[in-house]
Formats: structure tokens, sequence, C-alpha cells
């Protein structure tokens, strides 16, 4: 039973008593492991193209796209706390009486990071923080004294790096300027979301408390790139809706309670996005996470692949709705069905048992079936980066095959078979993918209807240090996408370069 607290509490959020049952009653029915068919690979699941290939298909995109509205939406939400975990480490061994030289010693990442500490984009700026407090940062390196520096680049009275999103953080140097991962998106969208007018237009999802540092830096950076690259930006930013927000439970599945009595909400995962994309108006959207980026000289292969990306949407899309618009008319004879029912097969996965009956009932499931949201989703090969990757999975319910990304967590891996499908894998989801959103009469999809509710997540986590347990939507590009017509494409493994640890931004390809 709800107190009249908690359903006031709930309908702050938006959140129907109805709604908190069933996520209490989740946890206790956990949720179904993904039955994987077998892994996608190329020439079976995984599209690979020629270089001549994919840049006809970037020509396609460029000649079909500057008509419609192109929109960059980036989940720029998350705060780095994780890419600087070893430095909260280092920085516990120093105060509990580890020599710097020691540390290096023991400690390879340690090593490079303190090295090359002036390599960092951030540098310049923590020399003119440390500078306002009359300390000096170079001094402070020569001298070995890495509790201090660290104590700056973390904290709020130097540069707080550990409380901000990674959006704001400075990434890559270039010869007078440094750039955050928001600049490079700004850059990045200049070439494949152009508009003929000029516009740019790109969202960015972001947290209550720092929206105001994300809008203060687009209005202080936008007029330059305008200037320089000849175009206008349209930036907005949302925040994750309260109404998506999940109970926490403690470990007896019961509502995990804050020392005065209330429930605890959490986020709900980037699964909870799909209602912030579902409330934008665009063509076409280009989904890309906001941490993978690159500085301008390594951006070519990027630019080419988004394009290859967009133009095969584009090129299928105009098929699909020609199809579509027979299907509706209806007055067309069983060849014609049996050539959509091919295309529907060998161009966009479907299952070819999932469609049966008769003619005007196969009619029927082939409108059904291409009348959807449509994704193109890159793919590159696996180099043991830990998360999704691309595999057909067989759908309890209809016994239907489908392209799905899946999360590990989502697998029964002490299934024999199952682990064995999903190490025959070859191919990882780096989050690059480009959707259409709209039906053929222009009419903007209701993303919900198109959920796997079955494909959440519940993990273990921890609050003022009680253990408890937290609910995750169905992941935005996993099981919130669940039922979009789906391609995946190989790109190339330079279009991924994740920033996952602050080292990381040490790797040639952020230099």
């Amino acid at each position: 039973m709800q107190s009249p607290k908690d359903l006031q509490q709930l309908e702050e959020k938006g959140i129907s008593p109805e709604e908190f049952q069933l996520q209490l009653n989740r946890f206790k029915k956990g949720f179904p492991s993904v039955r994987l068919h077998r892994p996608a690979t190329p020439g079976d699941g995984i599209i690979c193209f020629e270089r001549p290939e994919a840049e006809k298909l970037a020509g396609f995109f460029a000649q079909s796209a500057s008509t419609k509205k192109v929109l960059k939406f980036v989940p720029a939400s998350g705060v780095a706390t994780r890419m600087f975990k070893d430095l909260f480490s280092w920085r516990e061994k120093l105060k509990s009486g580890v020599l710097p030289e020691e540390l290096m010693e023991q400690d390879k990442t340690a090593k490079q990071f303190f090295s090359e500490l002036k390599a960092f984009a951030f540098w310049d700026e923590l020399s003119l923080v440390m500078h306002r407090d009359c300390v000096d940062a170079d001094h402070m390196l020569a001298e070995g004294h890495f509790l201090t520096l660290l104590d700056y680049i973390l904290f709020e009275y130097g540069l707080d790096y550990a409380a901000l999103p990674k959006g704001l953080l400075l990434f890559h140097r270039y010869r007078h300027i440094s750039r955050t991962p928001v600049e490079e998106h700004m850059v990045e969208g200049a070439d494949h979301a152009r508009n003929a007018n000029g516009e740019v237009h790109i969202h960015f999802t972001v947290s209550t408390e720092h929206r105001g540092k994300f809008e203060n830096l687009v209005a202080q950076k936008a007029p330059k790139y305008e200037k320089e690259l000849g175009v206008k930006y349209q930036i907005s930013f949302s925040v994750q809706k309260p109404s998506t927000d999940t109970v926490a439970v403690d470990l007896n599945n019961e509502a995990f309670r804050e020392s005065d009595g209330s429930l605890l909400f959490r986020p709900a995962g980037h699964g909870a996005l799909i209602e912030n994309l579902n409330d934008l108006d665009a063509d076409l959207v280009f989904i890309k996470n906001i941490d993978n980026v690159v500085p301008d000289h390594h951006k070519a292969e990027t630019y080419l692949y988004k394009k290859v990306l967009g133009g095969l949407l584009l090129q299928l899309q105009e098929q699909v709705f020609e199809w579509l618009r027979l299907l509706e008319i209806g007055n067309f004879d069983d060849e014609t069905c049996s050539r959509v029912f091919d295309f529907a097969v060998k161009q966009l996965n479907l299952d070819p048992d999932s469609v049966k009956g008769n003619s005007d009932e196969c009619k029927k499931q082939l409108f059904a079936f291409l009348n959807r949201p449509i994704r193109v989703c890159g793919m590159v090969k696996n180099q043991g980066e830990p998360g999704g990757g691309p595999f057909w999975i067989t759908d309890p319910k209809t016994g239907r095959n489908s392209l799905q990304i899946v999360e590990s967590s989502q697998i029964d891996l002490k299934n024999p078979a199952q682990e064995t499908i999903f190490r025959a894998s070859t191919h990882f989801n780096p989050v690059d993918l480009v959707c259409a959103i709209k039906d053929y009469k222009g009419r903007k999809f209701n993303l919900p209807d198109y959920v796997d509710s079955e494909t959440g997540f519940i993990s273990q986590k921890s609050k003022d240090g009680r253990d408890l347990k937290a609910l995750e939507l169905p992941g935005l590009w996993n099981g919130a996408m669940a039922d979009w017509i789906t391609l995946f494409v190989e790109v190339p493994l330079i279009t991924f370069n994740p920033v996952k640890t602050v080292n990381d931004l040490l790797r040639p390809e952020h230099r």
C-alpha cells in the first residue's frame, strides 16, 4: 500500500500508482534472458561496403539530405566520475604515505599520466587555476607534488572535473585552443547535419544541474564556429523526464526508503531517452555518444561513414515508402507482393517465416513490417571492448528472428549454447546510428510503441552504505528500438574512439 506521502511523490514525478506497482513487480519477476539465435556477421546481418560503393552512398546522402531536416542527437548527461576512478585511487595511496616515485613504479597507468600530464588538453587551464591561488603547476609536477595536482583536477576549487559531465571537459588540444566534446560535435554536425540553408540542428540530453553550463558553453562557442564553418547552429537541450525514473528496492524487493521515509527514485538509464527522442521533429536523426569524438585531422573517416549510414537509410527508405503506397492502395497482383516480400527479406532482414497466411493477410503483414521506424547502425570489429554487440535473436512469443543490439548482461552466459553464440560474435556496437522516425506520409511515429519492455536491466547499487537494486529501462539502442527495421553496417575502427578513462586522451587518436 502506498501512503499519502508516497502518492504525492508519485504525482510530482508523473508516475501512476499502477506503473509504480509494475516496477515493484518487475524486481520480483526479473527480466527474461535474450535468446540468441546466432551472431550477426559480415554477409549474415552485417553489410560491408567496398570503398567505391561507400563513396557512392555518401554522395547519395549529400544530394538527398539537403532538403531534409537532419538532427544530431547526443546523450550527454553522465558525469565523468568513472573517467577519473584511477585518480581517486592514486590520491588515496598518496594520502596513506605512498611516495610519488613508488606510485609511478607500482602503477604503469599512473606513470603514464604524470609523465605526460602536460600533454593533456586541460593542462593550460589547470595551470591558470592553480596560478590564481599562487601555486605553480610546473613546479608541483617537477617536485612530485602529485596530491596537490590531483586535487586541483578533481575538486571544486580547481577544475572540478570529477563532478562535471564529459561534454564539458577539455579533450583535444589544437595549436591555439583546446576543445570540449560539445565543440567537437558542433564541428562534426556542420559536416553531415547541415541543411540547404546552412542550419545545423543538434540536440544534447543533459542533467538538470549542468544544463546551464552546457547552454553557456554553446552560447560562447557557437558564434566562433558559425563564422569558421559558414553555418547557423540550432542547438537544443532536454533532460531525462522525471516520469521515466524508476523506484529502487532493498535486497528483499521492498521499496527503498530514504532516512525521512520517502521513496528513492533513480534515473532509468539511457533507455529513458526514447521519450526525449520522441519529442523531437526531424526526418533523420544521427545518434552518437558524447565522448566518441576525435580531433579534426582524424575526422575524415567519421565524416564519410556518417554519410554512408545516412545514404543507405535514405536509399532504402525511398523504396520502403514506394512499396507502402502500393500496399495501401492494394490493387497489385501476387507477383508484385512477392517482390515486396523479397525486398523485405533480402534488404531489411525480415524473417521469411514470419509472413504467413493467404494473399491478403501477407499484404497486411508486409505493410505492418515496412511501416516502422528505421535505424542503420554502424558496427566495428570487436577489439575486446566491453558492451553490446549485433546478434540475431529469437522472440520467445512469435518465434521470429530479428537483428538486435544485445548487452552481455541480457544473455544467460551459464547456458553453454548461448555462451558459444556470444563468444562467436565478431563485431561491437560503437553507438553510431542514424534513424528515420517518420512514416511514408510524413507523420512522426510514436516511438514508445516500438519498445520491448521485456529487455530492461536490474543492477545492484548502494546508497548511504545500504545495498539496493535499481531498475533500468530497455536501452535506447537495445530494447527501446527492438521493433524497428534494423540494419547493421561495418564501419572502420577509427570511427570509434570513446574516452572511458582519462588516459584514453593520450591515445594517438585523441592527439
